[in-house]
């Protein structure tokens, strides 16, 4: 259906994606730390790896975006050691790039955010989530993550920059890509498709109406943060016992 719809508005969609390239504001990715060490309780450790949204592109300071709402959320259960690897414009093959020249050391979670531009780029759907296994196959093998989060795709069917039919169009493209990927997420150990259940409100939007505002921002993390409680609970450090209190 995509693609007699593709080939029917072809050049009216070439022409909407060139304009919008042209004339969308450019937002700068926010300033801030893109990684730390936080809370008290057990040790911790999570990876962000994605895009522009990921980055935090929307909001002025990575403590308003993700990584910051996220990390400040499990700093209240954890001792939290984060580190986000994200830019702008990166593809799911960028992303898988930016994982591989990363030096392997331990994460306990991986939160990943990918696919936007692969949808505007019109990827394949079928190389797309190869890319995607490769990731969560690199995490796993060389980062040793028990749990990796894939983020759905947002709606882009809400996003406010685009013009319609472009829009509609891209919109069911991403609605195609994050169907598929929560479909290969159920099918994995480990990994869970973090789903995004409700619409964009332009308020809440950026003002370039294409990414993630505060408001999108805190919600988002703290549905990851309580995905990751839930499937990961911290463990209390074991309290001595009488002996040991004696002894010491």
């Amino acid at each position: 259906m995509l693609g007699l719809i593709r080939i029917l508005l072809g050049p009216m969609l070439l022409m909407q994606g060139k304009r919008v390239r042209r004339d969308i504001l450019r937002l700068p990715e926010p300033a801030g730390v893109r990684e730390g060490e936080a809370g008290n309780g057990p040790e911790f450790s999570v990876l962000l790896l994605g895009d522009s949204a990921t980055a935090g592109v929307g909001v002025t300071t990575q403590a308003q975006a993700l990584s910051g709402q996220l990390s400040t959320r499990l700093a209240q259960s954890y001792r939290l050691r984060w580190r986000l690897v994200a830019k702008t414009g990166w593809t799911t093959a960028d992303g898988l790039a930016a994982l591989c020249d990363q030096t392997p050391e331990h994460f306990d979670v991986a939160l990943i955010s990918l696919g936007v531009n692969d949808v505007t780029t019109e990827e394949r759907l079928e190389d797309w989530l190869a890319c995607y296994a490769r990731i969560a196959q690199r995490l796993r093998s060389m980062h040793d993550c028990k749990l990796v989060l894939a983020c759905a795709l947002p709606p882009m069917g809400d996003f406010a920059a685009l013009p319609q039919p472009l829009r509609w169009y891209l919109g069911q493209h991403a609605l195609r890509f994050d169907a598929a990927l929560a479909g290969w997420a159920a099918a994995q150990e480990g990994v869970r498709h973090l789903a995004f259940d409700k619409s964009l409100s332009p308020s809440d939007m950026a003002e370039d109406g294409f990414h993630p505002g505060p408001v999108i921002y805190d919600a988002w993390a703290a549905k990851a943060a309580a995905v990751i409680r839930q499937a990961m609970p911290p463990i209390p450090a074991e309290a001595p016992s009488p002996l040991q209190d004696t002894l010491s």
